[in-house]
């Protein structure tokens, strides 16, 4: 794997924000052509890209091209880049990514009363296709049914799915709210349930519940964060496989790199590679996991150009 830019200025990170894993491992499994890192983020550099001053947390920087080395040595050929709290209501990072990406890189923005309706245009012809709701408490207050009422007047019409990031036993208290949104809606990281409540805990079955209404998908990302019982994360995979079996057609997969707030060491992104065999054996539903669903959802052009969102153009 290449070495990743070094930048000068580094701020302290927060606790529960550790480096990269030093050494992926080179997956084994070959993805599909033109598969798809469904769930990234880049952030900062700091001296390029300030994080917001009002920030949660502090992570250690993983500008764009550490994350064109990832993928690379991942076999990945497209990605979604997801805004990070840490970078606020400010999309420069966002944007810059986007820019370098030649139809191969989507985005999800954080829409606040800050941004405008020509705002969200802007990000919209950059590649954004949709915005994320953030429910956890160590990035912010969760949204009230006023603010996501807001967001969803500047989005309008443009087609964008609503990304959730919620914790477990909010599934079901906000399955409501869920329902009521327009157009697609898409749950972060198996809703970061907990295991110790079963299969048919209420989370698990209101993920299901929604799953069936056919408009809501999941990300089968961050088996390492849901895990009760560290790598290879069995308990975790065996969940997102039933999960990928159940819905098929509204499943997609991200390493959630660079993997900020956690616990413990991050994960070996070549290990989570490699576990999408467990994941979907089927390789009809690999596919559709990998290339085929977020085409769909985030709006792939058909006609992209043979390379990786890696290739980002000398200097930029």
């Amino acid at each position: 794997m290449t070495e990743p830019a070094v930048h000068d200025t580094q701020l302290a990170p927060s606790p529960g924000c550790p480096p990269p894993h030093p050494a992926p491992r080179a997956p084994s499994l070959a993805l599909p052509p033109d598969s798809c890192d469904a769930h990234c983020h880049i952030l900062g550099p700091a001296d390029v890209f300030p994080y917001a001053p009002d920030r949660t947390f502090t992570p250690l920087d993983a500008p764009k091209e550490q994350l064109r080395a990832l993928h690379a040595h991942l076999g990945l050929t497209r990605a979604v880049i997801v805004q990070s709290s840490c970078h606020g209501h400010d999309h420069s990072v966002l944007l810059d990514a986007l820019r370098s990406g030649d139809g191969l890189l989507r985005g999800v923005a954080l829409i606040g009363e800050s941004t405008t309706r020509e705002g969200v245009e802007k990000l919209h012809r950059a590649g954004v296709r949709a915005f994320r709701l953030n429910f956890l408490p160590h990035l912010r207050i969760p949204p009230t049914r006023a603010e996501i009422g807001s967001v969803l007047e500047r989005v309008d019409g443009l087609g964008w799915a609503a990304q959730l990031h919620v914790r477990g036993e909010q599934i079901a208290l906000l399955e409501d709210l869920v329902r009521g949104l327009p157009g697609k809606v898409v749950v972060d990281h198996i809703g970061r349930v907990d295991l110790a409540a079963g299969p048919d805990g209420p989370p698990l079955r209101s993920l299901r519940a929604l799953l069936d209404s056919g408009r809501v998908w999941v990300k089968v990302s961050g088996v390492d964060r849901v895990s009760r019982q560290g790598p290879p994360y069995a308990d975790a995979v065996a969940l997102a496989a039933s999960l990928v079996a159940h819905a098929p057609e509204r499943v997609v997969w991200g390493t959630d790199y660079p993997h900020v707030n956690i616990t413990g060491h991050a994960p070996d992104d070549g290990l989570l590679v490699d576990l999408l065999e467990r994941i979907a054996p089927d390789p009809a539903h690999l596919r559709r996991l990998m290339v085929d669903n977020p085409a769909e959802l985030f709006d792939f052009p058909t006609d992209l150009p043979t390379g990786s969102p890696t290739d980002f153009p000398a200097g930029s």
